[in-house]
Order: C-alpha cells, then sequence, then structure tokens
C-alpha cells in the first residue's frame, strides 16, 4: 500500500506539522510498497486529486510502470538555450534567456523543484512575484518565460502549458520624447566637460572628449541602439555610409552620415583594428554598461534628469518623420520587423506633423490683404 504525502520544503511555513498536513503547494511524494517492489518517489505534480489518480493507476496495475527519466528545469534550459543559439538569435536576446535561466533555477532549488512537470501556474506566479522589473521590462519578461514554457510543452516535458494562464502585467506607455536642438547643444557641451574632468579609465582629456563626442553624434545621426553603436565595426561604414542590416529581401540597409559624424569617428583614438568603441576582448554587456553609465553622467552634466541612450534613436526617428520622411521608410531605417511597431511609438509626431502643416496654412491666411463683400443669397 502506498501512502502519498506532501514532502514540505525549507521554505514552507507548515514543515513542522508533517506528512499530515496537505493544504499548502509542496511537491507530493508516494512511499510504501506495491507488488512487493518498496517505493519511494516524488509524482511530480502538486495536485492532490492528481497524484491520488497515479497511485490508483499503479495499483490496480499491481506494479509501478516504467516511465522516462523526466527531464530537470535545468536540462530543459541547456536544451531551450541550445535551439535559440542555433536559430541564430541575437545575443542580447540569448543574454537575457541565460539570465532567466539563472533566476529561474535558483527559485526552483529555494523551493524544491527540480523537474520540469512540477511548475504549475501557482508556481509561475510565485517566481514573476521575485522579479524587480516593472512596466515593458516585466512584459519582455514574461514573453520570455512563455517561450522557454511553450519549448518545453512542445517537446513533451510538461503535460500543459500553465504559462499561457499567466496574465500580462498593466504597462504604462512611456511618450517618446526625442532630445530638441538645444539638449543636444547642451549633451556636447557636457560631453567635453566630463570628458576632460574625467580621471578614470585609458584615456583621458581629450581623447576622452572626442570619444564620448563621436558616440554621442553616432547615436543621434544614424538610429543604432546603444548596444550596436558600442559594438560597431569599422568595416560596416563604407564611404560615407554605414550599413544597417540586411532585409529579408537580402537587400542591404544603409544609413548615409554626415561629414561632421564621419569626421567625430575619424579623431577617436584607436583602441581596435575591428571596432570604434570597443576592444573586443570584455562581453559586450559589460562594455555597453560602462557606456550607459558615461552618458548619464553626461546627462546629469547637462541637466536632463530623463536622459537615456534611446533617446538618441527616438530623436532620429521623429526628426525624419518631420522632415515628410513617410513611416514605411522610417520603419526600415529602425530595423523593425512591422511598421506597427513604428507606429506604436511614433505615429504621434506624423500626426503633430500634421498638425504644424495645418497651422502654417492657417497662418498665411493673415498675410493676404484681400477684401470679401457680402452678398445676398440668391432667391
Amino acid at each position: 500500500m502506498l501512502t502519498v504525502y506532501r514532502r514540505h520544503i525549507q521554505t514552507c511555513a507548515h514543515r513542522l506539522e508533517g506528512r499530515k498536513y496537505r493544504r499548502c503547494r509542496c511537491p507530493i511524494w508516494a512511499d510504501g510498497f506495491i507488488g512487493g517492489q518498496e517505493i519511494r518517489k516524488t509524482l511530480n505534480t502538486r495536485d492532490w486529486e492528481e497524484a491520488q489518480g497515479v497511485i490508483r493507476e499503479w495499483e490496480a496495475e499491481g506494479s509501478q510502470p516504467a516511465e522516462p527519466d523526466p527531464v530537470t528545469v535545468t536540462q530543459a534550459w541547456k536544451e531551450f538555450l541550445a535551439d535559440a543559439k542555433a536559430r541564430n538569435l541575437r545575443e542580447p536576446t540569448i543574454y537575457k534567456y541565460e539570465l532567466l535561466s539563472r533566476q529561474m533555477e535558483r527559485f526552483t532549488q529555494d523551493c524544491g523543484v527540480r523537474f520540469m512537470r512540477e511548475l504549475d501556474l501557482p508556481l509561475l506566479r510565485k517566481f514573476r512575484a521575485t522579479w524587480p522589473n516593472q512596466n515593458l521590462g516585466a512584459l519582455k519578461k514574461l514573453e520570455y518565460l512563455r517561450a522557454f514554457v511553450r519549448f518545453a510543452h512542445d517537446c513533451k516535458w510538461i503535460d500543459e502549458n500553465p504559462a499561457r494562464k499567466l496574465e500580462s502585467p498593466k504597462v504604462k506607455q512611456r511618450p517618446t520624447m526625442p532630445f530638441t536642438p538645444e539638449h543636444m547643444a547642451e549633451i556636447l557641451v557636457a560631453s567635453e566637460k566630463y570628458g576632460m574632468k574625467c580621471r578614470g579609465g585609458k584615456y583621458r582629456g581629450p581623447e576622452n572628449v572626442r570619444r564620448i563626442r563621436a558616440l554621442v553624434l553616432v547615436l543621434r545621426h544614424s538610429g543604432l541602439r546603444i548596444g550596436d553603436a558600442v559594438t560597431l565595426e569599422r568595416s560596416r561604414i563604407a564611404g560615407d555610409k554605414l550599413f544597417l542590416y540586411t532585409a529579408k529581401t537580402g537587400t542591404p540597409v544603409y544609413c548615409p552620415l554626415s561629414d561632421f559624424v564621419l569626421t567625430a569617428l575619424e579623431a577617436i583614438p584607436r583602441i581596435s583594428e575591428k571596432y570604434f568603441f570597443w576592444t573586443g576582448e570584455s562581453r559586450i554587456e559589460s562594455a555597453t554598461g560602462d557606456w550607459q553609465r558615461t552618458l548619464k553622467a553626461v546627462f546629469e552634466l547637462a541637466k536632463i534628469p530623463d536622459g537615456h541612450a534611446h533617446r538618441f534613436r527616438d530623436t532620429f526617428a521623429v526628426g525624419l518623420l518631420q522632415a515628410g520622411v513617410p513611416m514605411e521608410r522610417v520603419s526600415v531605417l529602425l530595423g523593425h520587423s512591422s511598421i506597427k511597431v513604428t507606429e506604436k511609438y511614433y505615429a504621434p509626431w506624423v500626426r503633430a506633423r500634421q498638425e504644424q502643416l495645418e497651422a502654417d496654412v492657417r497662418r498665411s491666411w493673415g498675410r493676404e490683404q484681400t477684401t470679401t463683400k457680402e452678398t445676398k443669397p440668391l432667391v
């Protein structure tokens, strides 16, 4: 006869009450004899009714059915990350998956969970509650979690996909706020001040000023993300054009750069034969983080408290829209997967441009020195 009980984890508040207590969410185990064979193992579930059903099947058959070894959380993440790399996902995306895998493995170990089949909806909700992320950060992290659990479900490591029932967090969409020309002037002045007074790092004084100024100009006039700008390769610039990426049609996409941007790039000290702003020796995340801290100090010196690197990309996009460039072309330059992504963030600036045009037309009415005569309606 088998006894079903909850094996309380260390953090369970009812651990001292022993096997008799079963109202918690600790893993369910079976202990006893069946068919002359001693059994003491997990049932890979936290649902009491499901556990009772498994035991009834075993007792009806008179033995424990042979089952393949369940897949552990660690094994599942290893397979998922290998598949992600085989699909040639972007390095930042893989890095975020690796970060989430480490967080989940630590969490499951603390909860006494080892196998994928033990993951259920309450446990995933508890895991999500440990995240410090908010708004878009929390939403993106939830997308990564759903992708992982969906992968496990497709591999038949779990019977159902509990991540489907995780509701998305409420996101407060921040308005796109590009830098004004006055902001850009203040940022360039602050870049010089910060570069001259900075005492840390290998480059100081004028050399450091040239490096910071060049990165700011590249971000502003190319629309690159901070990580792509920091790891910008010299070979991607041909003449006065910057190679952005290859479209799905196989067509290369280029962005022209102004002479002053090219001159700024040529003026910086050569730290690598391959890259402009990165030696290629450290991790991309570390190099990007160093530059983000530098830009944060520059924004503080320029007295722009809400400044961040992505606003350069917003400034690039909004400047094109206000210059009359169609939305679909701006979407191509930004490398968005769909024009809907571009519309989501930048559609208000297209409306603002239309309102500006209408205001210009109305102002032109005041310049006309014409008079109108009242006429009687025709009978």
